[in-house]
């Protein structure tokens, strides 16, 4: 048994040299282990690495709000329609009522819907800023999502100002039927007429990236870039290989796998992202 699959057993142990068992209880939520490489770790340690392995670099989930912190200048940021919530139409209901589904989220993780929007300085740059939560049901793109992402690319146009879009998402939200479905084109023609204006828009994928998200605007960025080993995809792989009754790639629908395909133009640290950024927006006149 390693050491990290030792300690990930044992509650009361503490390190000092060499281990020792002591009568000392470890608080739960002291250490956490990488999924990938098993490196076992503080939680601070991860926080402070933007949760990001030290060891393997693999790239747990995190917040929008800590998406906020690791992008925008300190206290730039403005959000704008945070008062939307969604409502329940068609009076869905599966194991549980939609409606008692979105409350029981809106507590759970204090946010009105799957998405925050918002206005920034990015590096002393303006910036429109949407990032997505997968914590609210898989950060599914329901009526309110696709409302508050239109009206931030449409107020960015309004202002000249480059949008980026940080994915996380599980895709349409079934709950909202078709009501969810129109939001891919409802965002994509306020993309459009944003591209008309000869404005940026950077596409940011995340873990995961699927479904309709993947299908609409996840691919519509002039610059798309992707996080390390993220899933990115539209259809699962269990359907596609039942499809074409043929065996997937390993690394089929992964962000490497999709960069040297073509589909994505830059893979990115959550490290090095801000930098990256700001970088590339150097590069961006918005006075043409």
């Amino acid at each position: 048994m390693s050491l990290s699959e030792w300690l990930t057993s044992k509650r009361n142990v503490v390190l000092k040299g060499n281990i020792n068992i002591l009568n000392l209880q470890v608080p739960e939520g002291l250490w956490i282990k990488c999924d990938r490489c098993g490196l076992l770790m503080y939680y601070k340690t991860l926080n402070n690495n933007l949760k990001v392995c030290p060891q393997c670099q693999h790239h747990f989930p995190t917040s929008s709000q800590d998406r906020i912190q690791q992008i925008l200048d300190l206290n730039t940021w403005t959000p704008i329609n945070s008062n939307l919530a969604s409502t329940d139409p068609l009076g869905f209901s599966d194991r549980k009522f939609y409606g008692k589904r979105l409350l029981d989220m809106q507590t759970k993780t204090g946010l009105s819907d799957a998405v925050q929007t918002g206005l920034g300085l990015l590096n002393k740059v303006p910036v429109a800023l949407g990032i997505m939560d997968f914590r609210f049901m898989g950060g599914s793109m329901g009526s309110v999502v696709g409302e508050k992402l239109t009206r931030l690319i449409e107020a960015a146009t309004e202002q000249r100002l480059p949008v980026i879009i940080l994915c996380a998402s599980g895709g349409a939200r079934m709950q909202e039927g078709m009501l969810s479905l129109m939001q891919m084109a409802k965002i994509s023609s306020a993309l459009y007429k944003h591209r008309k204006e000869c404005l940026l828009y950077i596409s940011i994928l995340t873990s995961p990236t699927t479904g309709g998200v993947t299908a609409s605007f996840a691919m519509l960025g002039d610059l798309i870039i992707a996080e390390p080993n993220a899933l990115i995809a539209f259809a699962g792989r269990r359907v596609i290989e039942q499809t074409i009754r043929e065996d997937l790639p390993d690394n089929f629908q992964t962000s490497e796998y999709l960069f040297k395909h073509g589909f994505i133009d830059l893979i990115v640290s959550r490290i090095e992202l801000r930098s990256k950024l700001t970088q590339i927006l150097s590069f961006y006149d918005t006075s043409k």
